[in-house]
């Protein structure tokens, strides 16, 4: 009976909310790595955990050396195969095949940014949850030309009337706005307070 339930759940969140890409390997890298460059930073990684083990102060000394060699190769090819691999990309991009490869490149980026960060439902006025993108922005559009149109906030408060909310705010004189110019520095920005 629990599993049914569990199941019916996960179904109904997955359905909700959608599914991350997950994390991937560390060890794979980005999509220019070339076997080299996982070779350099294999040795970097063994060579970092030698540095971290436990051993004598003389042991750790020459531990430490070979690390920051290890460290230094691994850059350097890192960049080497960096500038190789972008190179070729240019190159392609800028071939008539290659416009199709930048519209790839844009909707890859688009992907990347739409993982779980990206808001995937909220809920409307009557507390429906909404899922899809059009629903969304429209949503959105109606809370804040609500926030920003004032209301919700009583009218006899903007005209210096008796007022208990605490969105409204206190009033500012021009005087007070002077007074506070007058004691800043010259050539000092202001800060948020």
């Amino acid at each position: 009976m629990w599993e049914a339930l569990a199941d019916c759940i996960r179904r109904s969140a997955k359905e909700t909310l959608g599914l991350s890409r997950g994390g991937g390997n560390r060890m794979e890298g980005a999509w220019w790595w070339n076997e080299e460059v996982k070779e350099k930073v294999k040795a970097k990684k063994e060579a970092y955990v030698g540095f971290m083990s436990r051993s004598s102060e003389e042991e750790s000394e020459q531990k430490k050396i070979g690390y920051k060699a290890a460290k230094k190769v691994a850059r350097k090819a890192v960049a080497v195969a960096k500038s190789q691999a972008f190179d070729r990309l240019y190159q392609r991009l800028g071939t008539k095949e290659g416009e199709k490869e930048v519209f790839k490149l844009a909707r890859a980026r688009e992907r990347k940014t739409k993982d779980l960060r990206v808001v995937r439902c909220i809920k409307d006025e009557e507390g429906k949850v909404l899922t899809e993108d059009v629903e969304i922005k429209e949503r959105w559009q109606r809370f804040f030309a609500k926030l920003l149109n004032g209301e919700g906030v009583r009218d006899d408060c903007s005209r210096g009337g008796e007022c208990n909310d605490q969105r409204a705010g206190d009033h500012i004189a021009k005087e007070e706005i002077r007074e506070a110019l007058k004691k800043m520095a010259n050539g000092k920005a202001v800060g948020p307070d």
